[in-house]
């Protein structure tokens, strides 16, 4: 019993020590882990921990409370740790690549881990693919029909060098569309898809952004294509803009949407009937559209977000004199143009619209 005691008390010392990184999962940065794996000696959080039980060959997990850790294991611990780890396992990480966090869907973390440890793409000994040839791939997607908004299988094209993506609806036509990187975007959208690996694609045509919902069966295979994406977009960032530093162009290679969700809105009389649609705010292209339907391939309007001092502004509640029936809570979007009303289902979802939206009209603009 005084060993179990103390090896747990030694674990958590270990766990809290400056200077290992062993106060953030190994895998996903989730604060204070409490489990940790014995084979590879690194700490990690709960739901890392259930990927790695996944993975018996390679790593074995226990609970740091929980468990009874023997004394060799936790010798073994102290000569490891999570910067040890991350010298070995993460030593050749491509700039392009997504280095998930614990907020992210779990396919990009499964993947990640198992790139890691299981295939360790990212040693040292492992000569780096570069931007252009990483950022090539051809291949099968489960894509949903915009018409019959069934998922079909189409063969889909990406070319970092020709910058452009395609896909095909029938193998003797031309593709079906040609899609610039310039202005390509991926993000995993597994709950509105529903489905563990969808992934949203978007590009700009004219004018309007474009939406297309994807699978693939295999979550490697997705996640390739979501990496051979950023591939390109990298590529296409750092040829177009070789001066811009590194750190500017990494968060710019594909981006989520800042909040998505149903709110009301009403027409520009502000006297028209509210009816539900759901928005997306995008904070690069600072603009909030909205659709009929999550999975439309088109929105039906956008608001553009610009600064305060050109005259946006949001409000919580409704302007002067419109009245509702549904006593919900509101925002008002004030733009040089005229005033939009959304009505939110509850009080968290006003506050976290109302943050998102301050957040974009805080940020400077960039050309």
């Amino acid at each position: 019993m005084m060993d179990r005691d103390r090896n747990k008390t030694l674990l958590l010392e270990l766990q809290r020590a400056a200077g290992t990184g062993n106060g953030r999962c190994a895998d996903c940065g989730e604060p204070d882990p409490e489990w940790a794996s014995y084979k590879l000696g690194i700490f990690i959080c709960l739901n890392c921990s259930g990927i790695h039980r996944n993975l018996p060959q390679i790593s074995r997990v226990k609970s740091l409370r929980l468990d009874f850790w023997e004394n060799d294991l936790i010798e073994f611990m102290k000569k490891h740790g999570n910067l040890c780890a991350k010298a070995k396992y993460e030593a050749k990480v491509p700039p392009y690549y997504y280095i998930p966090q614990s907020c992210d869907c779990l396919v990009l973390r499964e993947q990640w881990i198992r790139a890691k440890y299981e295939r360790e793409e990212f040693v040292a000994t492992r000569v780096c693919q570069d931007p252009c040839s990483a950022g090539s791939r051809e291949g099968f997607l489960w894509k949903r029909g915009r018409e019959s908004r069934q998922f079909q299988k189409r063969r889909f094209l990406l070319s970092a060098r020709e910058g452009v993506m395609k896909y095909y609806t029938k193998e003797s036509r031309g593709p079906k569309a040609i899609i610039s990187i310039e202005n390509l975007n991926a993000m995993f959208q597994t709950e509105k898809i529903q489905h563990a690996h969808g992934l949203q694609i978007t590009y700009n045509t004219d004018g309007q952004t474009r939406n297309l919902f994807v699978y693939h069966d295999s979550g490697k295979e997705i996640v390739d294509w979501f990496n051979a994406i950023r591939a390109a977009r990298y590529y296409y960032l750092r040829t177009t803009f070789p001066t811009v530093p590194e750190p500017e162009v990494i968060p710019r290679i594909t981006r989520n949407y800042v909040k998505e969700g149903y709110m009301e809105k009403t027409g520009p009389k502000q006297k028209e009937a509210f009816k539900v649609r759901w928005f997306c705010l995008d904070s690069q292209e600072r603009k909030l559209m909205y659709f009929k339907n999550p999975l439309d391939a088109f929105a039906q309007g956008q608001v553009f977000i610009g600064r305060t001092d050109e005259g946006y502004e949001v409000q919580a509640g409704l302007p002067q004199g419109v009245r509702v029936k549904k006593r919900k809570p509101a925002i008002t979007v004030i733009t040089p143009m005229r005033e939009f009303v959304f009505i939110c289902e509850n009080d968290k979802e006003q506050r976290e619209w109302i943050d998102a939206l301050n957040g974009v009209i805080a940020q400077p603009l960039t050309g």
